[in-house]
């Protein structure tokens, strides 16, 4: 598998001769003509979710923080923690990693909209971290002195890793699903946590934070399952027997892993978050992800924290970006519905 050229006049690639990867595209973004619609919605739909940490006001969950038990600041700071090294490395996976296989401009564009998303949410974190934490290195640090932690981000970065060192076909399509694991499943995991505290009345700045991060890590779930959903249809030979046993394989690793981190975080000292309903909530959410790209589910479980969905919502309009075009979108929507 090879890089694309960043520069190819020669190239007389047509527009339905397009390709997720494997193209010959010339270098030249024309938007004019596009093939995966789908796409280039995305892309408008993430422009017109443009928004800032400093729209945030953090200013009580400082206060709110030096309240929370022993139990619930350590959950809440290796939640962050957590959630810090996997967006650093989004940020570089999408430019560095994935970004110079695909050939298709407009999905060019969410990527590289994607990565910027993911260094703003870095930003974020950071804002996190000072307005709450005396010591902010010692949350930084966590990565390398909690040897669960690094256990966990070693695994999920171990398939990026894989396309790095051997890029292949094979292996892209793995980190289109590993990707859809990191977006939909740790992510999400991550933010229960912090919604959690929130639903008890403490620490609303970060939940206002979360729901905008989150809000973002819907359209980046999104771009996975549709490059997979597309890839199904125009190389099927791609998804033989021995990726689907390694998918099912990465899916169930990711959920073992999730859920002994969900527990150790919370040591069943987080109310409404018990170690059933964490593990329950973890294979739901494996489940769901499976399902949207036409994979079976393993564990057939029902979502056992159904106010997350609700709690992460910013008001009740709704968008449907696969249409031409994308109607009736305000800042501010978030619909898990839609997607």
């Amino acid at each position: 598998m090879n890089r694309k050229k960043i520069y190819n006049p020669d190239s007389r690639e047509t527009v339905s001769e397009r390709r997720i990867f494997g193209g010959n595209p010339t270098g030249i973004f024309e938007l004019n003509n596009i093939k995966y619609q789908w796409a280039y919605n995305l892309w408008e739909m993430m422009l017109n979710n443009t928004w800032f940490p400093k729209e945030v006001d953090m200013t009580r969950d400082a206060l709110d923080y030096k309240t929370l038990t022993d139990t619930e600041k350590k959950a809440y700071d290796k939640a962050l923690a957590q959630l810090i090294f996997m967006d650093s490395l989004q940020t570089n996976n999408l430019i560095d990693n994935i970004n110079p296989y695909v050939t298709s401009p407009e999905i060019n564009l969410i990527l590289v909209r994607q990565s910027f998303e993911e260094a703003l949410h870095s930003q974020s974190y950071a804002v996190m971290v000072d307005s709450i934490s005396q010591n902010s290195a010692e949350i930084y640090e966590l990565w390398r002195t909690d040897m669960m932690l690094k256990q966990k981000n070693d695994s999920i970065a171990a398939v990026f890793t894989e396309l790095s060192e051997n890029p292949s076909e094979h292996n892209f399509v793995k980190a289109c699903f590993a990707n859809q694991i990191l977006e939909g499943i740790y992510f999400y995991s991550g933010f229960a946590y912090l919604y959690t505290l929130a639903r008890s009345g403490k620490m609303l700045g970060t939940a206002q934070m979360i729901r905008f991060i989150q809000r973002d890590e819907v359209t980046h779930l999104t771009l996975f399952q549709n490059i997979i959903n597309t890839l199904k249809r125009e190389r099927p030979e791609l998804f033989t027997e021995k990726l689907k046993d390694e998918v099912y394989a990465m899916f169930e690793d990711a959920v073992e892993l999730e859920v002994a981190w969900g527990k150790y975080i919370t040591q069943g000292q987080i109310l409404g978050l018990t170690n059933e309903i964490v593990e329950q909530y973890i294979k739901y959410l494996a489940d769901d992800r499976l399902n949207s790209v036409g994979f079976e589910k393993l564990y057939n479980v029902k979502n056992p924290i159904k106010w997350v969905d609700d709690f992460a919502k910013f008001n009740d309009q709704k968008t449907n970006f696969f249409e031409g075009t994308v109607a009736n979108y305000s800042k501010g929507s978030l619909d898990f519905n839609d997607f």
